[in-house]
């Protein structure tokens, strides 16, 4: 591995060795040869090689790419959907108000204008 990835916590090395391991699996159940899938995502098999082993010096643009020619595009897309972000989402209703007041000259009132 480079030393790119000596210096990326091991979660994060795991998480892209598994989605290599994803890749490859998919291109096998799909049964399409390395040469194929390489030539449809107009990389070279040796790139193929390091994206299915999870190298984490090829570009996010290519493993999307793959992803892509795979059929399998829409997952990567929703990854950081705010919608799944559970700490995100427990953290923002943390800082929601406990309770709404209205000021005494009654102008913030659903149906009245400011």
């Amino acid at each position: 591995m480079s030393k790119r990835s000596e210096k990326m916590p091991i979660p994060v090395k795991r998480a892209l060795i598994k989605l290599g391991g994803d890749i490859r699996n998919a291109r096998r159940r799909r049964r399409i040869q390395i040469r194929m899938l390489a030539e449809r995502a107009s990389i070279t098999r040796a790139t193929l090689h390091k994206i299915e082993k999870g190298d984490p010096g090829v570009a996010m643009g290519i493993y999307a790419t793959v992803l892509f020619v795979l059929g399998m595009l829409d997952r990567l897309a929703e990854m950081a959907d705010p919608v799944h972000d559970q700490i995100g989402l427990a953290l923002e209703e943390e800082m929601l108000p406990q309770r709404i007041r209205y000021s005494k000259g009654g102008g913030n009132r659903l149906g009245d204008r400011p």
